[in-house]
């Protein structure tokens, strides 16, 4: 039974796309079956000096056993002595966050929709032991139809039984507020819930263009905890009753109150006329369309990737290439064998 080991060689660099915590994003078509796909690509030595070789094999190791309708999915992944290679399904109509700077306004039933598509996403998730730990409108990818798949595991975690994790991860305005509790001695540790949070404040932050509670950065977390337990969200008087009982209820702040599966979703009153089956295989439509003649990304990009990157992607043959000449080996740096994809097993910090 032969293995076929993919390379870089087996894709043609389309077009540079952007950034993400992985490296950076490029479209790619594989040249036998002309499909398309997202490249992410790392600097090896990058990856060496930030310290980043841990976290980038918990993702790979996390996104090689993962197949949804509502992620973004890995296909390959195969690297150089130069870079490392992971290639995913290619989303071509943006993420949320962009949709939000672009001032679109979503519509309820348009973000009810896509908090039914990543509910049905974080149910996978948990029955995988997977909490995703950073959900928010920069991680919700829009394919060509407008259906939301969910990225980027870069700090997910995997809670094996009924254990919680304890490292504290995510990005602040979007963190739930047991992951600001005081973390000396025995902490209570947390689990699927914070996710739900998440979406509760990413759902929020989809319909009124701002996000419930006002945090910075350099907040420091007693004052966020602070915030949670005095200040209320308003929900504009605007609303449907239904949306306004659907996020208080994910965003309660005792965790053993708030909505955090799938079941205690689908009881709500709200979502009673879903039908769940024509959601999972994406039958109904989601009411915002991304714009289809255009990419929907900052094309800023693109002229970085051409005129500031010393060492563009489409010129690495070449380059390659004359490095192997004039070493008169094959020209692989040190690092390369400390990042042999196949052969490092990586194990979740803190669990």
């Amino acid at each position: 039974e032969s293995v076929c080991v993919f390379n870089f060689d087996h894709f043609q660099i389309l077009r540079a796309i952007g950034k993400g915590s992985f490296g950076k994003v490029c479209i790619v078509q594989k040249k036998d079956t002309k499909k398309m796909y997202a490249m992410k690509y790392m600097n090896k030595l990058k990856c060496v000096e930030r310290n980043e070789v841990r976290n980038v094999f918990k993702e790979l190791q996390i996104m090689q056993n993962l197949e949804h309708p509502f992620l973004v999915n890995f296909w390959y992944s195969f690297q150089d002595e130069e870079d490392m290679f992971m290639v995913v399904d290619l989303l071509l109509g943006g993420d949320l966050r962009y949709h939000l700077q672009q001032n679109v306004h979503f519509t309820e039933s348009t973000v009810k929709h896509y908090v039914c598509e990543i509910a049905l996403a974080l149910h996978y998730l948990r029955n995988k032991h997977i909490i995703h730990r950073d959900i928010k409108p920069d991680n919700i990818l829009l394919d060509e139809h407008g259906h939301a798949h969910l990225t980027d595991f870069n700090i997910a975690a995997i809670v094996k039984e009924d254990l919680k994790a304890t490292s504290i991860a995510g990005t602040k305005p979007y963190m739930a507020p047991e992951l600001f509790q005081s973390f000396e001695g025995t902490h209570p540790g947390y689990s699927f819930a914070v996710d739900w949070w998440s979406l509760g404040i990413t759902a929020y932050e989809l319909l009124r263009g701002q996000r419930p509670y006002i945090m910075r950065t350099n907040t420091p977390a007693n004052d966020i905890l602070q915030t949670f337990h005095k200040a209320y969200p308003c929900y504009p008087s605007a609303w449907s009753t239904g949306i306004k009982s659907l996020l208080p209820k994910l965003l309660c702040v005792d965790a053993q109150k708030r909505i955090s599966s799938l079941s205690e979703l689908q009881e709500l009153e709200y979502l009673s006329d879903v039908n769940w089956d024509a959601v999972l295989s994406k039958q109904i439509p989601p009411g915002f369309l991304p714009n289809r003649r255009r990419l929907n990304c900052d094309p800023t990009f693109e002229l970085e990737e051409m005129i500031l990157e010393s060492k563009p992607l489409h010129k690495k043959k070449k380059r390659l290439a004359r490095k192997t000449k004039e070493s008169g080996s094959d020209g692989s740096p040190q690092v390369a064998s400390l990042l042999l994809l196949h052969n490092v097993t990586v194990t979740p910090q803190s669990l």
